[in-house]
């Protein structure tokens, strides 16, 4: 399961940060951590009965566009939280400060990627978003 890669441009209007992350080859349970951190995250159990838990990565805070792989653009607060989260595990960061018009990281946006949300009955299905539909 995914809870997609939507970007969250509304809610923020304000100064921008590009960050770089690097995470080494060999590295590969740091890697899934930093996408877990990045991305975020669906938690379950093989029982059906326990709730489905989603733990929302810096992508789906408002302001902060995925530019591609190990690059983001976000507000300055949030790339020095990532900064901070990512730095302790080994990963290289390097962030700067950019200037980019809300038209520009629209671009950015790709309306074939699925966002997915539990459907709010209580099962362990998931539903494609409406808005990720374009």
């Amino acid at each position: 399961m995914s809870i997609g890669h939507r970007m969250t441009l509304e809610g923020y209007e304000g100064e921008r940060v590009l960050l770089s992350y690097d995470v080494s080859g060999e590295a590969r349970s740091t890697a899934a951590r930093v996408c877990q951190i990045v991305f975020g995250r669906v938690r379950g159990s093989d029982d059906t009965r326990a709730p489905t838990r989603i733990q929302e990565g810096f992508i789906h805070r408002p302001g902060v566009v995925w530019i591609g792989q190990s690059v983001l653009v976000m507000p300055p607060r949030d790339a020095e939280e990532l900064a901070a989260r990512l730095r302790p595990l080994g990963v290289r960061v390097a962030t700067g400060p950019v200037s980019i018009r809300r038209e520009s990281l629209e671009a950015f946006r790709s309306p074939g990627r699925a966002v997915f949300r539990p459907p709010g009955d209580g099962s362990r299905r998931w539903i494609r978003s409406p808005a990720a539909r374009g």
